[in-house]
């Protein structure tokens, strides 16, 4: 994932800088750059978050014996 090591530089207590390290910084410039590799990368977080929101799982089974397919 991306951004997690991120040191904040304030200025009368407001954030002004953010600092990452530079292996992420190549990650994101290229996550950027490529449309691709950005929109795949959105489509990941999408998927994480609608795990997050759901967590119930359902097997192949319970879908095949819903479905009739068994």
């Amino acid at each position: 994932m991306l951004l997690e090591h991120v040191q904040m530089i304030t200025e009368h207590d407001i954030p002004k800088f953010a600092i990452i390290e530079f292996e992420e910084y190549r990650q994101l410039k290229a996550l950027l750059t490529d449309a691709e590799k950005l929109e795949d990368y959105l489509d990941f977080l999408h998927i994480q978050q609608v795990k997050a929101q759901h967590p119930q799982r359902v097997t192949l089974a319970d879908v095949k014996h819903q479905l009739e397919l068994s």
